[in-house]
């Protein structure tokens, strides 16, 4: 049976910096992450995806088994590593470093894609960064795109610009072509205001809506999302909180916003809630270990409610 969100990308095994200078083992890559924060939720999830034959690759597929995220569409292979990222913290915010030229992932290609999974996915869940890995990577999620939408499922893209992947002429047209053929676009400030050249939220949600995306979700971090359709917008607030580490917020959210859409919930209430699940996600290390379940994102909603 297939998944209803099916995810496509890299998935990294992290080493997050803690206040002592020793580095947390975790796992890490954002639309794994989009798949884990799903499955939390509730949501049938799986994912599409290389992996190294490796202890890393062996690592994500105990985690994905764990989190109840199908693995039908990941293949371990033997000529090619999985990921790795380190995770330091400072003053500026967290940063990262990337050791992951020519993983598995990279060499993902068009025809390395299983038809069946795709056609049965009710959202694929892709993202810039998806893209930006290797040009085979980027082709294999045009034609992932292609073949979801043939089949009648709705797309999800999230810019997640790295500009150390590749350069931002490049980046613009790539994922300006993503995102044209995306249903849901989910699209980070800072992102989108240099891909766009805005700095207006809604001349941005504009910006998207016009490339073709039937829902809009724009994070503007703390002060909460930007929700528009060609019908309605409106701001959802933030939720307070005391951060410890950020990583991740934006793919927690994506994982709980989607899981709301699969479910049902208007694109307002679903950002409602996905809000609460990012705000609450920051509150530990890592990038999946402070991933809240349906009954945290409940309780904390029902302690503040507005």
């Amino acid at each position: 049976m297939t998944a209803d969100i099916l995810c496509l990308g890299e998935p990294l095994l992290e080493f997050n910096q803690q206040p002592d200078g020793t580095y947390l083992p975790g796992h890490g890559g954002d639309t794994s992450n989009c798949a884990i924060a799903a499955a939390r939720q509730g949501a049938s999830v799986g994912m599409l995806t290389h992996v190294g034959a490796d202890a890393f690759g062996e690592s994500f597929m105990r985690l994905w088994a764990d989190e109840g995220v199908d693995t039908s569409g990941v293949r371990q292979v033997g000529d090619a590593p999985t990921g790795v990222y380190f995770v330091t913290h400072g003053t500026q915010g967290h940063q990262f470093s990337y050791f992951r030229a020519g993983s598995a992932s990279s060499r993902m290609a068009p025809a390395d894609l299983p038809t069946g999974l795709l056609e049965g996915a009710k959202i694929l869940h892709v993202s810039g960064i998806s893209q930006a890995i290797s040009d085979s990577a980027a082709d294999a999620v045009f034609a992932a795109i292609d073949r979801v939408k043939a089949a009648g499922g709705r797309v999800s893209y999230d810019t997640n610009l790295r500009l150390k992947l590749w350069p931002l002429a490049r980046a613009r047209a790539v994922i300006h072509a993503g995102m044209a053929l995306c249903d849901i676009a989910l699209p980070g400030l800072e992102d989108a205001e240099q891909l766009t050249g805005l700095s207006d939220p809604d001349a941005i949600a504009d910006f998207y809506l016009r490339l073709g995306a039937g829902i809009v979700a724009l994070t503007l971090g703390a002060e909460g999302t930007l929700v528009a359709t060609p019908d309605a917008r409106r701001r959802i607030g933030g939720r307070l909180v005391t951060p410890v580490d950020a990583t991740a917020a934006g793919d927690t959210f994506d994982g709980a916003f989607l899981a709301e859409l699969t479910a049902g919930r208007d694109p307002f209430a679903a950002a409602r809630y996905a809000n609460a699940a990012a705000a609450l996600s920051t509150q530990g290390y890592g990038a999946v270990a402070p991933m809240p379940r349906r009954d945290a994102v409940e309780d904390f909603l029902a302690e503040s409610p507005a």
